[in-house]
Parts: structure tokens; C-alpha cells; sequence
């Protein structure tokens, strides 16, 4: 399997709050909520960047679609790492992410790797990572 990863879908509790805090709180554009004249149909794509899009989509839904028993999420599942070209660029971003209405479970904080990061979790409890990593360049 070649990797080819062009969405990454996220089970929501309540699209719609889900959509302001990711539209409204952190900025991602978005056309919105489509697919609502399908049953289990409700869907909100955001662009990330070029060949990748962040889907948003009710837990119960995905659940539906994906023939498996809606179970306990828990948030160390996995993260969402979203890297970042400073320690100043962290610190805003966590900023944005708090005032969106997200929990920082992690205030951004200088790394044992020599990098800076933080957590906060979106209000279905996903986990991000903001991170600047000096080892890395970014493609802008």
C-alpha cells in the first residue's frame, strides 16, 4: 500500500458545534455541512492543505457507514499534530485553540527534544498537538 492519505475524518458528537469550532474558532475553510438529504449522510470537509482535507462527521453516522458498535472514545487514541514555524506561532495557536472553545491539557512548553509544543483537545475531545520542531522545514 502506497500512503496516500487525503482525509482524515473525525466521529463528532453535534456537527454543528463541531463546525463553528473548527470554522469559526480555528479558521478552517470549509463549505460547510453537506450531504444532510442523505440518511447518515451529514458531512463538513475542511481544506488542510493540498491533497488533504479534515472531515467532520457524526460519531453515530460514522458508526453506521463503518458497520462497527459505537463504543467509548478516549483521547489517547491519537493525535492530530499541527506544526508550526515557531515558539511564537505555538503560543498563538493554543491561544486561538482556547478561545475557540478548546481544553489545553497541555500548556506549550519547551520539549526534552529541543522542540516546543502543547495539547488541547477540540469539545469532542480529540487530542492536538501544536509543535515546533527546529529539526523539520516547512513547506508553506
Amino acid at each position: 500500500m502506497k500512503p496516500r492519505i487525503s482525509v482524515i475524518t473525525l466521529g463528532v458528537n453535534d456537527l454543528e458545534k463541531a463546525l463553528k469550532f473548527y470554522r469559526d474558532g480555528l479558521g478552517f475553510p470549509t463549505e460547510g455541512i453537506v450531504g444532510q438529504e442523505f440518511e447518515h449522510g451529514a458531512v463538513a470537509f475542511f481544506d488542510l492543505q493540498p491533497g488533504l482535507k479534515l472531515a467532520i462527521w457524526n460519531r453515530k453516522d460514522l458508526a453506521h457507514e463503518a458497520k462497527v458498535v459505537l463504543a467509548a472514545s478516549s483521547p489517547a487514541e491519537f493525535t492530530l499534530g499541527h506544526n508550526v514555524g515557531s515558539k511564537e506561532e505555538v503560543d498563538q495557536v493554543m491561544e486561538q485553540a482556547e478561545k475557540a472553545g478548546a481544553t489545553i491539557t497541555d500548556p506549550a512548553h519547551d520539549t526534552f527534544w529541543g522542540g516546543y509544543s502543547g495539547h488541547f483537545q477540540d469539545p469532542d475531545g480529540h487530542l492536538w498537538e501544536v509543535v515546533w520542531n527546529p529539526a523539520w522545514e516547512l513547506e508553506e
